[in-house]
């Protein structure tokens, strides 16, 4: 590799680790083609990259960048799983980890905020953006009259706890 293409390298990941909404870092040591390409379709699926890095090209297009401190993660075989989605990248990785010893989550980004392996599988964790829509969309097509009926409700017990209560004070004016 010459001098322009290492360059072009370094601003390619550059940009990328910019743009990547999260970023897991991993060694790969040991894995088959086949397996680093059956994880590769799966972060594609997911809306995610898989890509085996050049370390010393990395360290160096992380210099001054928001995740520069994952500078120290980027020795020996080390490829990052990325996504746009907040979480794809982690889950994915996360899920293929427990699968396949081969493939050791280091850490990561989220954001601008460094992540330990504890923080990726925290990450992974949570449900996806995809997860949120399909819920909020549940909760949109429930039918009307239920949802004013759960808003209706606190209401109509304040209501009928005064109106017991006044009719308890009435009946004890009368008396």
């Amino acid at each position: 590799m010459d001098r322009s293409q290492k360059e072009d390298t370094v601003a390619w990941t550059k940009q990328v680790l910019e743009d990547a909404s999260t970023v897991v870092v991993t060694h790969y040591s040991g894995m088959t083609m086949a397996e680093l390409t059956d994880l590769r379709s799966k972060l594609r699926e997911a809306g995610g990259q898989f890509r085996v890095t050049k370390n010393r090209l990395t360290r160096r297009a992380l210099e001054g960048s928001q995740k520069e401190g994952l500078t120290a993660l980027f020795s020996g075989p080390t490829a990052i799983a990325i996504s746009e989605d907040p979480v794809a990248a982690a889950k994915v990785a996360v899920n293929y980890a427990k699968d396949n010893d081969k493939l050791i989550i280091l850490g990561g980004a989220f954001g601008e905020e460094i992540l330990d392996v504890e923080g990726i599988r925290t990450l992974a964790t949570l449900p996806s953006l995809d997860e949120i829509r399909a819920k909020m969309l549940s909760l949109i097509q429930t039918p009307a009259t239920r949802i004013a009926g759960v808003l209706q409700a606190p209401a109509g017990q304040l209501a009928r706890v005064m109106g017991a209560y006044s009719s308890s004070s009435g009946d004890a004016d009368a008396a």
